[in-house]
């Protein structure tokens, strides 16, 4: 295929497209049945035409019967008179005007047929407008239906769209929501087991005096248990006393010192 066909084809075909956006159904049907009418009416004209015509051979057969009537009653004078040329004469232009008579006659008679036959074809034709006339609106009316269901559909496609991209909104919104909540409430389990400190919360003063208490023993067990491990003391276990608190720790029992020899009268 050549390019100047190719060309043509590709424009055919996006001229085709176009149109047919442009076309506009009901439009054409309208179109097409002012068409008809117009034929229609053209075959009324002639069948009027002709009939027009059938008349006028019709009053030009009656003229020529009534001159021919007269040459033959002249022609009847005139033999009774004796004057038989006359008669001849007479009766030879009457044979003229038969012979024109049945020429006319003849005319008619195709000329009553032709009207016969246009007449026959204006009411099929005005059967076949009408037919059309009541299909064209049957069409329309199921267009114009069809149209408007289609900007229906095409809105509620608009609105279904539209309605989806609300969704994954909401979705967006319900996932960071569930987001923030596991978020604080994580949170609110490390403040609650200590592993975060609240610095914007008011602190309890008995509880930090308890735990620095509880801190402190913690360090006086410890000194102890290196003081046993060096021969300094007692153990942390073994200087506690049944009954008595882990936090405090009793000291141990040191062996009394001996007194220096005093004489009788000195002073302490």
């Amino acid at each position: 295929m050549s390019v100047m066909k190719r060309l043509s084809m590709i424009f055919k075909s996006k001229a085709n497209k176009a149109l047919d956006k442009m076309e506009d159904p009901r439009e054409t049907l309208d179109y097409s049945y002012q068409r008809q009418l117009e034929l229609l009416q053209k075959v009324r004209r002639g069948v009027a035409d002709v009939a027009t015509s059938r008349k006028r051979v019709e009053l030009q057969v009656n003229q020529l019967e009534q001159q021919s009537t007269r040459l033959e009653d002249q022609g009847r004078k005139a033999l009774a008179a004796g004057r038989e040329d006359l008669a001849r004469e007479a009766l030879t232009r009457r044979g003229g005007l038969q012979t024109q008579i049945a020429d006319l006659r003849l005319q008619h008679n195709n000329l009553q047929a032709e009207e016969e036959k246009l007449t026959t074809a204006s009411h099929r034709l005005q059967a076949k407008v009408d037919s059309f006339r009541t299909k064209k609106e049957t069409i329309k009316a199921t267009y114009t239906a069809a149209e408007a269901q289609t900007r229906i559909n095409e809105a509620f496609s608009g609105i279904s769209e539209e309605m989806g991209d609300v969704g994954l909104a909401i979705q967006r919104a319900e996932d960071k929501t569930a987001t923030m909540q596991a978020r604080a409430g994580a949170i609110d389990e490390l403040l609650a087991s200590g592993a975060l400190e609240d610095f914007t919360g008011k602190r309890d003063d008995i509880q930090a005096e308890l735990d620095r208490m509880g801190a402190g023993s913690d360090v006086e067990l410890e000194l102890q248990r290196m003081r046993a491990e060096l021969g300094q003391g007692t153990g942390p276990r073994d200087a506690i006393e049944p009954g008595q608190s882990q936090g405090y720790q009793q000291p141990p029992q040191q062996a009394p010192q001996a007194q220096p020899y005093r004489q009788p009268g000195e002073g302490a």
